[in-house]
């Protein structure tokens, strides 16, 4: 069992904040990655949350997606929509941090006070790093825009199914594929370094968002190679979570979001 967590239930922490040379992180193994989804996984089933309203959920966010890019004529933008899901989902898997949180100290795991951080001054730094990844998954659209354009302006495809024909059978489509996917690895991997430890850090001690950023990207920057295997593995459950409108991430999202809990566990002391 880990060591209890230093968070308060207050509305506010002490005045003093942690900086982060206060904040040791250590070295991960791929082992130690194994046991975080076993242990993401035995959260989930401890507490499998209201599977039906999560698939009706992301059913109508996959929905929405698809329509407004159909109706706005945005169609080469439909898939951009869904693969950079990865940039925006530690904000939906907070609610997953804090339940991981509650079990490890022994508590019933509650939706109603998955979100209780509202009420404490944890809420300004989630805050802050929610905005920080909604501008990452802002600027992805762009680039992933201005790559189309890049190389579809002159003649763009008028249907989605001339598009998919593009992607496969013209040297532009194949442009397309790279430029697009490696834009979107970096990206990923800049959400990664910010996110993978500095929203839990937030939701656990006394620190603001710099602080958990600086955090974050040094224990990434510490267990590059792992982070990196981790990575693949994040968006790899994600993708198929998303195969089919997104019902998949009913499972994969709660269970991602509790093993990042205990993967941020064996990362900072």
């Amino acid at each position: 069992m880990y060591q209890a967590s230093s968070r308060q239930h207050g509305p506010l922490f002490d005045d003093i904040r942690l900086t982060a040379a206060e904040i040791q992180t250590r070295k991960v193994t791929i082992s130690d990655l194994r046991q975080c989804l076993k242990a993401g996984y035995s959260d989930f089933s401890a507490r499998p949350i209201s599977i039906p309203f999560q698939i009706a959920f992301y059913f109508l966010i996959a929905l929405t997606i698809v329509l407004f890019a159909a109706d706005q004529n945005l169609r080469y933008l439909a898939f951009p929509m869904v693969a950079g899901f990865n940039l925006i989902a530690p904000i939906i898997a907070i609610g997953f941090f804090e339940m991981s949180r509650q079990r490890e100290q022994g508590m019933p795991m509650r939706w109603g006070s998955a979100f209780s951080f509202i009420h404490t001054s944890a809420f300004a730094p989630i805050l802050a790093l929610s905005i920080v990844m909604m501008l990452l998954y802002v600027g992805w659209l762009y680039m992933a825009e201005m790559i189309y354009f890049g190389l579809f302006s002159e003649n763009p495809p008028a249907t989605v199914a001339a598009l998919i024909d593009e992607l496969f059978s013209t040297r532009r489509g194949g442009a397309l594929v790279v430029y697009g996917n490696f834009v979107g690895f970096l990206f990923a991997c800049a959400a990664m370094a910010i996110s993978v430890v500095a929203f839990p850090l937030a939701l656990d001690k006394p620190v603001t968002s710099g602080t958990a950023i600086q955090v974050s990207v040094r224990a990434f920057a510490d267990n590059l190679g792992v982070m990196c295997v981790w990575g693949l593995i994040v968006v790899a459950l994600l993708a198929l979570g998303a195969a089919f409108f997104l019902i998949g991430l009913a499972v994969a999202l709660p269970v991602l979001g509790h093993a990042t809990w205990h993967l941020y566990r064996k990362l900072v002391a």
